[in-house]
């Protein structure tokens, strides 16, 4: 098994950093020997993912920094970096490697003092890999300050250092780091190699597997969950029911609280568990007394922790209501292929009824409309408008179609 197999269907991709790993190990090899450099190089100091959401774009930044630390034996008898089994694949996968710096946050954004952070860290010679590389998951929610800062390390990177930065997509990325960066775009992965995965590497059932592959639409990481969570499921089918409640403007509202709700439910759950154990280990830290007083001088830092996890909080409730909107997307989707009669396949065959029922009696043009109001919903809770008044002004449109 090699570091590419879980990059689901992005074989054009692997080829290219496949390539570009052999070529990373002819440098560092003739750096080694002190022989001449190759001429021509595939392998350059930085590079830019982008796709869709559930393409695997921090997979497939993962995948290459392995094969970018592979020590496989093999090698001196003709093998390719990333053979998956050695102790440099491994540890880099799981993000362990001492070379190896992932990135990801659960924050609004990423902020300058975590990129100087970073920055400073890129400035380091290998401790005992191949390449120091880092791993930068959320591109795209660089602040404006430390994209400037970021810029500088991309300009004049170290000689054996390598950023790989995943954002949705180019526009994402400032302009002056997006043209120092090799861009590769992933393309959102077939509904069939989704469900194989699903069932190779998870062991979910075909026929399941099958099922939460359709309906999201080939993205790994939801289907995954539909798969494994019961929650997720539960959530899915309370939001798709939303069409047919908003039968007049009272319907309409409280359809719209109860989705608030549900998303601020679900990070609640999500973050308790783990709000919990870091104000633990914080007070452990400072040195909290038995009764749980903490020293003089420690509010400032125990106010960090709380503003952190309540902006942590807060995307977890966006990017929780963000899906709901997804889910409702690809039903009127649906709705207007049934209206067009087109044999694209539908997500939601577990609907066909509502489906039918919509179709019939609406138009393809107030269907469009009604996806165009899920679109400037979702682009309002972008711009930090108050998530109640933007899903209000939704669930109105939807009703007015």
């Amino acid at each position: 098994m090699t570091v590419w197999d879980d990059l689901v269907g992005q074989e054009k991709v692997s080829a290219q950093l496949g390539a570009a790993a052999r070529d990373a190990d002819a440098l560092v090899t003739a750096v080694a020997a002190d022989t001449p450099r190759p001429e021509a190089s595939r392998m350059t100091h930085a590079w830019l993912f982008t796709g869709p959401p559930g393409s695997g774009r921090s997979t497939a930044a993962r995948a290459f920094a392995a094969a970018l630390q592979c020590v496989s034996p093999d090698r001196a008898l003709g093998g390719v970096p990333g053979c998956g089994f050695c102790d440099g694949c491994h540890t880099s996968l799981i993000g362990t490697h001492a070379d190896v710096q992932i990135i990801r946050t659960d924050l609004l954004s990423i902020g300058v003092k975590e990129t100087r952070d970073l920055v400073r860290r890129a400035q380091l010679s290998p401790a005992v890999g191949r390449w120091q590389v880092i791993v930068l998951e959320d591109a795209d929610r660089l602040t404006e300050g430390a994209g400037n800062v970021l810029l500088k390390a991309v300009e004049e990177p170290a000689p054996r250092t390598v950023w790989l930065l995943c954002a949705p997509s180019l526009e994402d990325v400032l302009p002056t780091i997006r043209s120092r960066c090799r861009h590769l775009t992933l393309r959102t992965p077939p509904v069939a190699a989704v469900a194989d995965v699903l069932v190779r590497r998870d062991g979910i059932e075909p026929d399941v597997a099958a099922v939460v592959a359709r309906v999201t639409q080939g993205h790994i990481g939801r289907a995954r969950r539909l798969a494994t969570d019961e929650r997720a499921r539960a959530r899915r089918a309370a939001v798709l029911k939303l069409p047919m409640r908003v039968g007049d403007v009272g319907a309409c509202l409280k359809a719209a609280q109860e989705l608030i709700d549900a998303a601020s439910e679900d990070a609640k759950q999500m973050s308790e568990v783990s709000d919990v154990k870091e104000t633990d280990d914080m007070k452990a830290a400072l040195g909290a007394s038995q009764g749980g007083r903490m020293p003089r001088g420690t509010a400032g830092v125990m106010k960090e922790l709380e503003d952190r996890q309540k902006r942590r909080k807060t995307r977890t409730q966006r990017d929780s209501l963000d899906l709901a909107l997804i889910d409702l997307t690809a039903f009127y989707r649906d709705v207007l292929a049934l209206q067009f009669g087109t044999d694209l396949a539908l997500a939601n065959t577990d609907m066909q009824d509502t489906l039918d029922r919509l179709a019939s009696g609406s138009t393809p043009e107030a269907t469009l409309r009604r996806i165009e109001a899920i679109a400037a919903c979702r682009e309002a809770l972008d711009r930090n408008v108050a998530p109640l008044l933007a899903v209000e002004a939704m669930t109105m449109a939807l009703r007015a179609g």
